[in-house]
């Protein structure tokens, strides 16, 4: 069964799920309003309730996002039968410090990426998290 989980006090056992290495699954919302859902890796900040993911500034998640109106997104994280979903409100970011946090805290749980100069951040920031751990 299900569970909404407390932002304010996250409990020990979702913390550890969100630093293992797992992949999630991003969705947005195309302009026609179907949902668009794309494979990524993503990192989790409790303190200020936000989660990243960096990409290109040339895909199609970074495009669509900046030109919508409805910015409401998920992330879907599965490992069996433990999984989580994160609902928040994405933005796109271009500015060096922010892609640089992104690319710093993506290395810690995955690993460093390669180089890329039109590399953006997705910044969500997350009001729900549900899920069964």
């Amino acid at each position: 069964m299900a569970q909404e989980f407390d932002l304010e006090n996250l409990n020990a056992q979702l913390v550890e799920f969100l630093e293992q290495r797992h992949l999630a699954v991003f969705s947005i919302l195309r302009p026609d309003g179907s949902p668009q859902a794309t494979p990524v890796g993503f990192t989790y900040d409790a303190d200020t309730s936000t989660a990243r993911i960096i990409t290109r500034a040339s895909s199609y998640k970074a495009r669509t996002l900046s030109a919508s109106d409805d910015r409401r997104v998920s992330i879907c994280q599965v490992d069996g039968r433990r999984w989580i979903s994160l609902y928040g409100h994405g933005d796109v970011s271009d500015e060096p410090s922010s892609v640089s946090d992104a690319v710093d805290r993506y290395s810690r749980r995955y690993r460093v990426p390669g180089e890329r100069p039109d590399r953006v951040v997705i910044k969500v920031a997350v009001h729900r998290i549900v899920g069964h751990l």
